[in-house]
């Protein structure tokens, strides 16, 4: 039986969110707010992200939270989960991409000993654990579609049967769900039930992408060079305009975690001296963070169609792919290049249609 492992995560109490809720000043750029969890920024954007949390936070709705790969998905399901009247009971998160298809089933709702193969003991499934608390469903277009009308009786009706038995149990959980998929176009491909998609989407939450957001850049990354200076012991490189005007040029498919891991090697390469972007923006694909021309400049202005968007995202993703001759996963792969995780650059390479190449 292949076991995977179940993150259950007990939110901070009131008094020590807010504790850790706390503005700061970066000079010239403003205020921002990092909040538990890591959420950062004062963007309008973001503002207005946070605003629909308020409002959704303190209710037991279904939200299903969409946006592109790396922008922050689980910390807004977390950050959803702790303002609400869950907060002191458990947050269960599964990854729908990394469970394994033919154990789906057990791996949601549990089995009783002797129910298949492996079977040596009872196992309580993901939504037991999550009982009194919330389940969040990360990369929820990757559902079975023979899955889906069991996880749609949980939503409708609170009852679900482990693997093997016949005793109908029921559960109190409040579901989160993420993709990073159009679930619409899912719908109409017949790929994603449509009743389950109504069911999840009753209060939809779309993160923006940080090309969207740009204004939180010198936020994001004040934060994560203090972050990653303290985990490595090391001391923490200034951060000047000239490098926070090469980071807002940059366009960053891969979004905050891309940043993040930028950060992460510029931080390392400075042994404490200079941020060494330089070297760091060398190793991403896709666009490089070099000083643009006027005419370019405008073009960065102009608002491009969802077809436009598809069209460019397919572009990098090629282009990652041709720089680490088809190979997705370890170092210097697509998805290190890309700085998002295999399995969700799997999905992504399914939902626009390409091929790998073969490798050189």
């Amino acid at each position: 039986m292949h076991a995977v492992s179940t993150t259950v995560d007990y939110s901070d109490s009131p008094r020590e969110a807010q504790r850790l809720t706390r503005p700061f000043r970066l000079a010239g750029n403003g205020d921002g707010v990092v909040l538990p969890g890591s959420i950062v920024g004062g963007s309008r954007a973001l503002r207005q992200v946070m605003q629909q949390v308020d409002a959704v936070a303190s209710t037991d709705a279904t939200v299903l939270i969409t946006g592109e790969s790396g922008t922050g998905k689980e910390l807004l399901a977390k950050e959803v989960h702790r303002r609400g009247s869950r907060s002191r009971r458990p947050f269960v998160k599964v990854n729908c991409s990394a469970i394994p298809r033919e154990i789906f089933e057990s791996e949601f709702f549990g089995h009783v000993r002797g129910a298949f193969t492996g079977a040596v003991q009872e196992r309580p499934g993901r939504f037991q654990f999550a009982d009194g608390g919330t389940i969040f469903l990360d990369e929820v277009g990757d559902l079975p579609v023979e899955m889906q009308p069991k996880l749609l009786r949980v939503l409708q009706e609170g009852e679900y049967e482990r693997v093997g038995d016949d005793r109908t149990r029921t559960v109190d959980v409040r579901v989160i769900a993420a993709t990073n998929q159009n679930l619409a176009e899912e719908v109409r491909a017949r790929r994603f039930r449509e009743d389950l998609f109504y069911r999840l989407n009753v209060f939809p939450l779309e993160l923006p992408p940080l090309r969207a957001r740009k204004d939180d850049i010198p936020l994001l990354a004040a934060h994560t060079i203090a972050r990653v200076a303290a985990k490595h012991r090391m001391p923490a490189p200034p951060l000047t305009g000239e490098d926070l005007d090469r980071l807002q040029r940059y366009d960053w498919p891969g979004n905050i975690r891309e940043l993040q891991n930028v950060i992460e090697r510029a931080v390392i390469l400075s042994k404490g001296a200079r941020l060494r972007l330089d070297v760091a923006l060398s190793h991403v694909a896709g666009p490089t963070a070099e000083p643009t021309s006027p005419s370019q400049s405008r073009l960065d202005d102009v608002v491009l169609t969802e077809r436009e968007c598809r069209a460019r995202e397919r572009a990098n993703v090629m282009r990652a792919l041709e720089r680490s001759a088809g190979r997705v996963y370890g170092r210097g792969g697509a998805a290190d290049l890309l700085g998002i995780n295999p399995a969700t650059l799997a999905s992504r390479l399914r939902a626009l249609k390409i091929t790998l190449p073969r490798p050189r």
